[in-house]
């Protein structure tokens, strides 16, 4: 079977001549009781067998090629190996694995047995994974064989002295000798060893009659937690479907290319970028495992692996510019994309100028799927985020509820009264109320500001909450931030709000200092002045502090509120 023969039993067209067209006439075919692990994966490894389907390397020169045949075999065995453990339907299983080939295999054996797959970083403390297994409850939990989050896991466990609890399980890297001890648990529930299961287990797992149905809980994600506890986002068996559009049109997978995604399997971008919608679209997934960031390392497996589609946030196209890209091969690369905060202009150029490629940006939530997109239809706009994607009723809308008008700024909005896209989440788990504040009278809002230009593309200001208002004027502090990033000494900054007796609120810049750069009064001025001839005057930091780095989530997201915070105790205790 053809990839598109496939796509075609799921969406209404797979080939549009403009976006309007793309807008207008995609859609998606639901079939009852989908299950990605039988109806798409096992289905492939029936017909395409020997095909690649994961390409997977990592740091330490290890390297491992899996056709659907095997992924297909791996996924049986780990369903096998957790059934005989006792898990089942609905039961929710946290995958801490990294960047493990294990992951994808073990995800799927979830979804064949109608668990629940809890995505998780290795970067949790054992206060994390308490009060996700308390929340959540937990069944069982699959981690990496590293000493620190075993241990991590093993307090944990601990202190939840029983409750939903009751399986462990590690994975062996593959430089683990096989005779390693691992170390006893710290609580009472046994370790298990769950690559010697997998492998001792039968190849062999029948679909289960009635596995789920389509609104069955198939994901359970943690947000990162910006401003308070992490929420848990509800997604139901349909929501791979939905990244047929990520992968296909945004991504540009395509049969027999190779994709990569940079991001860890515990964030949603893995399901966005390594998961359903590459292999729906006939590309293999390209895994990268890794534990630090080496920029010439990275440009050098994209290179020597021919990677065809590469996709990261603009971190990483920010490292990649300060190197010579030009020792590099990248006549497999044919195309770039660029997620998980705002692209600063200056870096889409840089590579552009480098490579040829022009980044396409998109905007998206771990609730949502890809929500508006520079679709290969449109001309990138640097700093944009393109256009509304099929299935999305987007709007803008001002504090009084009603829609902005063309460069006004407003709430980013989804009006799901006339439809509800395919893959957006199904509300917070356990959290009637805290849905409710967020999506009401059939409209979702994103907490994200943006305003839309007169060719209809969208442009982020910044988080509702993150907006400053200084002297009558609303300032996003993406605005001030692209300025200051463009001054070299700049490596990364945070804009918030400060009180001020005459203006209300000043904006205020904590910057990081790039290398060989002292912090001085000078200097401020210096960023101040470069800021007022970048952006609007008024826009400019009246604060600046210094610092040696910004306060961030363990997803790698700046948060602003805790500099907030910050400051509002600093002036009490100036009181």
């Amino acid at each position: 079977m053809k990839h598109d023969e496939l796509l075609k039993k799921f969406v209404s067209r797979t080939e549009f001549d403009s976006y309007e067209d793309f807008y207008a006439n995609y859609s998606v075919n639901i079939p009852d009781n989908f299950n990605f692990a039988y109806d798409v994966m096992d289905l492939l490894a029936d017909e395409q067998a020997e095909d690649r389907a994961l390409v997977w390397c990592d740091e330490n020169g290890a390297e491992a090629v899996f056709t659907y045949a095997d992924i297909k075999r791996l996924s049986s065995q780990a369903a096998n190996v957790f059934r005989a453990a006792g898990i089942g339907k609905g039961d929710p299983v946290m995958l801490i694995l990294k960047r493990r080939w294990e992951y994808w295999p073990i995800l799927l054996a979830l979804h064949k047995l109608g668990a629940i797959g809890i995505p998780a970083t290795h970067l949790l403390s054992p206060k994390d994974i308490v009060y996700r297994c308390s929340v959540a409850d937990v069944a069982g939990i699959v981690c990496v064989d590293d000493d620190v989050v075993m241990s991590k896991v093993d307090e944990a466990a601990a202190k939840l002295g029983g409750g939903s609890l009751r399986y462990k399980a590690f994975v062996r890297s593959v430089h683990t000798p096989a005779d390693k001890a691992i170390a006893p648990a710290a609580s009472a529930i046994p370790w298990a060893d769950f690559k010697a299961l997998m492998e001792k287990a039968s190849p062999e797992f029948q679909r289960i009659p009635q596995c789920n149905t389509n609104d069955d809980i198939m994901l359970l994600y943690f947000t990162s937690g910006t401003t308070g506890m992490p929420k848990m986002v509800r997604h139901n068996f349909v929501y791979p479907l939905g990244h047929i559009i990520t992968a296909r049109y945004w991504l540009r997978n395509r049969p027999g290319g190779l994709h990569l995604t940079v991001a860890e399997t515990g964030w949603a971008k893995a399901a966005w970028g390594k998961f359903y919608g590459q292999w729906l679209s006939g590309s293999a997934v390209f895994v990268y495992d890794f534990d630090r960031f080496v920029p010439q390392a990275m440009l050098n497996i994209i290179s020597t692996h021919r990677v065809t589609s590469f996709c990261a946030p603009p971190t990483i196209y920010r490292f990649f510019i300060k190197e010579d890209l030009s020792r590099f091969d990248f006549t497999a690369l044919e195309h770039c994309s660029v997620a998980g905060e705002p692209l600063n202009p200056e870096i889409y150029e840089q590579f552009r100028d480098a490579t040829g490629i022009k980044l396409r940006e998109c905007y998206g939530q771990t609730e949502l799927t890809v929500t508006l997109c520079t679709y290969p239809w449109l001309e990138p706009k640097p700093g944009s985020m393109g256009k509304p994607s099929p299935g999305y009723d987007i709007d803008l809308i001002r504090d009084d509820g009603s829609s902005c008008g063309m460069g006004e700024e407003g709430q980013i909005v989804v009006r799901t009264d006339k439809r509800k896209p395919v893959g957006m989440f199904g509300g917070y788990y356990r959290d009637e109320a805290l849905t409710s504040s967020v999506w009401q009278n059939d409209i979702y809002y994103t907490g994200d500001m943006a305003w839309r230009d007169e060719d209809g593309y969208y442009w982020f200001v910044g988080r509702a909450d993150d907006v400053i208002k200084s002297s009558g004027y609303r300032i996003g502090p993406f605005e001030v931030e692209s300025a200051l990033l463009e001054h070299p000494s700049v490596l990364e900054c945070a804009i918030t709000g400060v009180p001020d007796p005459d203006r209300g609120t000043v904006v205020k810049a904590t910057v990081v200092l790039a290398k060989g750069w002292t912090a001085s009064e000078e200097l401020k001025t210096e960023l101040q002045d470069h800021v007022k001839k970048t952006t609007a005057p008024y826009k400019y930091p009246r604060v600046i502090e210094f610092v040696t780095e910004l306060p961030k989530t363990i997803s790698g997201k700046i948060r602003r509120v805790q500099i907030r915070e910050g400051d509002d105790a600093g002036r009490d205790s100036a009181q």
